[in-house]
């Protein structure tokens, strides 16, 4: 079997970047909060968005990211199925 570039694991080290440059690191996690806010979209549409995004994208750390955040914001199956 070819190996990928992709490791499932990697993605839990993600909340750790603070760790190899903490200015960067938290710099990013408040953009990364601020496009997540409620506005004229929900966070919850946003991230139906930005699943489906990752989907034409094909990053296979993006669709487990925000398959994972959909879940968390209540998005059903079916709801991300209809989004992708």
């Amino acid at each position: 079997m070819s190996k990928t570039y992709y490791d499932p694991a990697d993605l839990r080290k993600f909340g750790k970047i603070t760790e190899w440059n903490e200015e960067l690191g938290n710099k990013f996690f408040e953009y990364y909060g601020k496009v997540f806010e409620e506005g004229k979209l929900s966070a919850r549409e946003k991230s139906l968005i930005a699943l489906a995004v990752a989907h034409t994208e094909q990053c296979p750390y993006c669709i487990d990211a925000y398959t994972k955040d959909g879940l968390q914001r209540g998005i059903t199956k079916e709801e991300m199925m209809e989004a992708l």
